[in-house]
């Protein structure tokens, strides 16, 4: 039986030094600097696919494992398949007991619970200052004069990667541009 630790934070600018010190007693440790939402975890690939029969991934805590309760669910029916418990550490959670396995669901479900209501709160947020004028997303970096050069100027047959290298854009925001009336 191995006992096999992932650890992971969110930015590159985030260190791994608490979490690893906590898993110190692992035969071996998968780790990542990678987002929860990012879909391309390798390390947790790895991790999944290393572990067998009688194995224990270790983790710190919940939300350095899953990115949602569905991605929790997910990964805890890959560990009933392979008959892998988890630990996790700071919640104190093992799933070898039927108590661990409740306390698991639910605190996958709370946790679920709160990104949705944060979620629902930037979006508030977000059309609440829209209603005010305030501008959401990047500072638009052609005129409207210059978008109606541009539409000019393509029609005159100047190519769309002049164009784009003229005005300091990308060719898609090109036809962007293009296509507004």
């Amino acid at each position: 039986m191995a006992r096999v630790g992932y650890a992971r934070v969110s930015s590159l600018g985030q260190s791994l030094e608490v979490q690893l010190k906590k898993l110190e007693g692992c035969n071996k440790i998968f780790q990542e600097k990678v987002s929860g939402v990012d879909r391309n975890r390798e390390q947790l690939k790895q991790c999944l696919d290393y572990v067998r029969e009688g194995d224990v991934i270790v983790v710190t805590k919940l939300d350095r494992l899953a990115r949602s309760t569905n991605h929790l669910c997910r990964i805890a029916e890959i560990l009933d398949e392979k008959a892998v418990t988890l630990h996790v550490i700071d919640q104190n959670i093992e799933t070898a007991t039927p108590t661990g396995k409740l306390l698991f669901n639910m605190l996958g479900a709370i946790a679920q619970f709160e990104n949705e209501i944060r979620r629902e709160r930037q979006m508030d947020g977000i059309k609440a200052a829209q209603r005010r004028g305030v501008h959401i997303g990047r500072k638009k970096t052609v005129s409207q004069e210059e978008i109606m050069d541009i539409k000019k100027k393509r029609k005159e047959g100047v190519l769309i990667k002049d164009l784009a290298k003229e005005y300091n854009v990308q060719p898609m925001s090109i036809y962007r541009y293009l296509r507004c009336e």
